[in-house]
């Protein structure tokens, strides 16, 4: 059994991204800056008005770990597809980005391959219509314990709290990666996702070893408006968390030392993925040992990287940016 340094499990999401402007999304019904999960019908018609598209495999902790792979790291996804058009078309872009797919397509079952349709508008904001098709199947029958229990660090998607095979899937792996000595945790991945599940993430965040968010999450897991506050209640409950701030410097706190990391501001083409990569580069430096400021810089590079382009998924090489900076 190959013996991963990261592995993830999430949402298998097609992306689908278009550019649009304000009426339309206004027109439409779609809220800015936000991801909505939506039905079938909702997302076919969506899809059907979108002007322009281009598909991208996508997935929040998938785009992550298509990062790392991308970063010379040995990287595993545990996610689920269908066996459609879509599906295998998914497999072969996690693959040919270095990331390996643990789980074969599904066969049966009438549910699709997940898609998510990205509206990009010109200030670079993304409103992400969701429809999670047989995302929604995934169970704990779909965690290899045996990848789950070597990797050296795993990493975890909120969003799959959403459905209750997700989270007993999620809860296994982290079971199975911290009995076998690695180091699980999660991204909280939305502030609309914290509201509908706060006390399971509340109580996550005492028991992983390490959690990512930004801002707003943290302010929505623990019911304030004062960032310094919840950031402050977390560094209580857990041995290390991070907060990024849209631009702003970001915030690690690990045993109630605090790192801020300077971000230089670029003005963004597409923001979607940046909290993907932003993740992707501090992984990376947990999983080579480097310092907490280093590792949160390399996030920052990441994801400065991703929001100069289109989609979710690094077009340069962000490990020879970490040289150019001295970071490696």
């Amino acid at each position: 059994m190959t013996k991963y340094q990261v592995v993830g499990i999430g949402n298998a999401v097609v992306d689908v991204i278009s550019r649009c402007d304000d009426a339309f999304l206004s027109r439409m019904g779609i809220e800015k800056g936000v991801m909505q999960l939506v039905e079938q019908d909702r997302a076919e018609y969506l899809y059907e008005n979108m002007e322009s598209r281009v598909h991208k495999a996508g997935g929040s902790v998938a785009n992550s770990l298509a990062g790392l792979g991308a970063l010379g790291l040995s990287a595993a996804f545990i996610g689920r597809v269908h066996d459609d058009g879509p599906g295998r078309d998914y497999i072969r872009d996690m693959e040919q980005a270095g990331c390996a797919v643990i789980n074969s397509p599904a066969a049966a079952g009438d549910l699709p391959t997940s898609r998510s349709m990205i509206f990009v508008s010109p200030d670079g904001e993304r409103s992400m219509n969701t429809y999670l098709g047989i995302s929604t199947e995934l169970g704990p029958e779909d965690v290899d314990d045996a990848v789950a229990g070597q990797a050296e660090i795993l990493f975890l998607e909120g969003y799959l709290f959403d459905k209750d095979k997700g989270k007993a899937a999620f809860e296994a792996a982290a079971q199975a990666c911290r009995a076998g000595g690695g180091k699980a945790g999660i991204t909280l991945s939305d502030p609309f996702c914290v509201d509908r599940h706060r006390a399971d993430f509340r109580r996550l965040v005492k028991g992983l070893d390490y959690v990512i968010g930004n801002e707003h999450e943290w302010m929505s897991l623990y019911e304030t408006d004062d960032l310094g506050a919840a950031l402050e209640q977390a560094a209580a409950e857990s041995g290390l968390i991070v907060c990024t701030r849209s631009g702003e410097g970001v915030v690690i706190v690990e045993n109630d030392e605090i790192t801020t990391v300077p971000v230089t501001r670029v003005a963004p083409l597409d923001t979607t993925g940046a909290g993907d990569q932003f993740a992707a580069g501090f992984l990376f430096g947990l999983a080579t040992g480097a310092p907490l400021d280093v590792a949160g810089r390399m996030g920052c590079i990441a994801a400065a990287e991703v929001i100069g382009h289109y989609g979710a998924r690094p077009e340069a090489d962000v490990k020879a940016r970490f040289e150019a900076e001295g970071l490696i």
